[in-house]
């Protein structure tokens, strides 16, 4: 298989990084359709959000003999997406893993697979978002793999330099050139949220404020 090495990609802007660690993935997911990875990739850590710069991996089945490589190259602000090619059964990340890729500063992991030592992630305060854990480790193979090139991650595409949002509903990833004008709607309508709570606490009708209840009557011919 080999080795496929390309250069690290430019990091998101400082303005738009704060942006995307105050946005929500679900709120966001009231506009947007694609970019979302599968639902069975979610956070091991509870209560944990990140966002930052897709930095992207592809390892083969039980090797990770890359992923070794790779984390020195990682820099705050980096999201480590990994595709794990189909692989399920064997971890890639585990304890040592967790504390090598923590020291860099990066800001989390996302894995189309799963990982282990779940105890020691926690120790060390790395965000990690994977399909679960699992008892059996990859192994230092050397047969190869893919560095920043494009990858899919539980259905979704990602580019190297994506906007990638993480959070307790699961992973969004965007385009850059997307993603701005896509965070800044989200953030308005996560403002204007608790004043629309109030009123339904109030007894104000979901149906007559979303536009629902009109939908369903002009069906029903009234």
């Amino acid at each position: 298989m080999g080795y496929h090495l390309r250069d690290m990609p430019a990091q998101i802007t400082p303005t738009l990084l704060e942006k995307a660690d105050r946005v929500e993935t679900a709120t966001i997911g009231h506009k947007r359709q694609m970019g979302f990875c599968d639902s069975g990739i979610q956070a091991i850590l509870p209560g944990r959000h990140a966002a930052g710069t897709a930095v992207t991996l592809a390892i083969p089945a039980q090797d990770s003999t890359l992923l070794h490589h790779i984390i020195q190259f990682l820099r705050p602000g980096d999201i480590l997406v990994i595709d794990r090619l189909g692989d399920t059964k064997h971890a890639c990340l585990g304890g040592g893993v967790a504390c090598a890729i923590k020291a860099t500063g990066c800001s989390g992991v996302v894995i189309d697979g799963t990982c282990t030592d779940i105890p020691e992630i926690e120790q060390y305060d790395l965000p990690v978002w994977c399909r679960g854990p699992a008892p059996i480790t990859t192994r230092l193979l050397d047969i190869g793999g893919s560095f920043n090139v494009d990858i899919a991650c539980g259905g979704a595409v990602v580019h190297p330099g994506d906007v990638v949002v993480c959070d307790t509903s699961g992973v969004l990833v965007m385009p850059p050139i997307e993603a701005e004008r896509d965070i800044d709607w989200a953030l308005g309508k996560q403002a204007s949220e608790p004043a629309s709570h109030e009123e339904l606490k109030r007894g104000e009708s979901l149906g007559a404020r979303t536009g629902a209840s009109a939908m369903v009557e002009a069906k029903l011919g009234n």
